[in-house]
């Protein structure tokens, strides 16, 4: 009996010293990529915890190169978390266009009225304050804490999953986050966690270009539909559209060639989240 659990604990032991040999190697490697292959961009120069909250919100679901062209204009538009709090819904839309997925523009707005009406205007430096902001998780908290205040968190996005799946688990399936925190946990820089995670970042872009993407394998993955015709796009078009000017059902069905039963859809579900709201016969944005 003493003998098995002397095995035993030998076995979890040379396991153990396994994982910390790869995983100093997997650091060197993400190191020497990211010294010579290091990404410039606006968010990274500064440490004002509001524009790097813009920045990871407007990264959710947006390609990097489309972020750089609106996120100078937009912090030009509200460049305190006060400005985007104060503005109304529409200016924020405005802004926005061409970023998708305008919930997260809504949410935003939200998320500053709530820092400017309960914390004195500053973004919160802890992940439970954080994670409770309109349309702010774990994922997005997690970068602001290490980017705007080096706090060494664990977090798990895109890049960090195609990464980590490319090295700790190269011939595995439907892989849940749970089995990468410990790894992301691990091979944490907790000096300088902000670097570490910018070095992470760049090697799972540069992974995203050069190969069959991992997250495929990811038990989280699932594939985008089809954007064309869609719900979404409806939804997009209605809102552009009435960011300008008030417009009628039949107008907005006529302009965009809609299907009335999708255009109906669309309106009704944009006005049970807040984005829109009646006037009349008209159907224009709520503040």
């Amino acid at each position: 009996m003493r003998l098995g659990h002397t095995t035993k604990g030998v076995g979890v032991k040379m396991q153990n010293v396994k994982v910390q040999v790869k995983i100093r190697k997997f650091r060197r490697l993400v190191r020497n990529f990211y010294k010579k292959n290091r990404r410039d961009m606006p968010w990274r120069r500064t440490r004002n915890a509001y524009h790097i909250l813009v920045s990871e919100v407007m990264l959710q679901q947006t390609r990097v190169s489309r972020v750089m062209e609106k996120y100078p204009a937009f912090l030009k538009r509200f460049p305190t978390v006060q400005s985007l709090a104060h503005a109304p819904l529409s200016a924020v839309l405005k802004e926005w266009s061409g970023l998708g997925y305008n919930r997260r523009a809504k949410f935003l707005k939200q998320a500053a009225e709530k820092i400017v009406r309960s914390h004195q205007g500053r973004v919160p430096a802890t992940l439970k304050e954080l994670a409770r902001l309109p349309g702010v998780g774990k994922s997005t908290a997690g970068g602001v804490l290490a980017f705007a205040y080096n706090t060494p968190t664990v977090f798990i996005e895109t890049n960090i999953r195609r990464v980590f799946l490319h090295h700790f688990f190269p011939n595995q399936k439907n892989i849940p986050d749970s089995r990468i925190f410990p790894l992301v946990e691990k091979s944490l820089d907790r000096a300088n966690s902000r670097e570490w995670y910018y070095a992470l970042f760049d090697y799972g872009a540069h992974l995203a270009e050069t190969m069959p993407n991992p997250n495929v394998r990811s038990l989280h993955y699932a594939r985008q539909t089809k954007f064309k015709g869609s719900f979404r796009e409806a939804r997009g078009k209605i809102l552009r559209t009435l960011i300008s000017n008030p417009r009628t059902f039949a107008y907005l069905v006529h302009l965009h060639e809609l299907d009335k039963t999708l255009c109906g859809q669309a309106l009704r579900a944009l006005i049970r989240e807040g984005f829109v709201r009646r006037r009349g016969k008209s159907y224009i944005i709520a503040r």
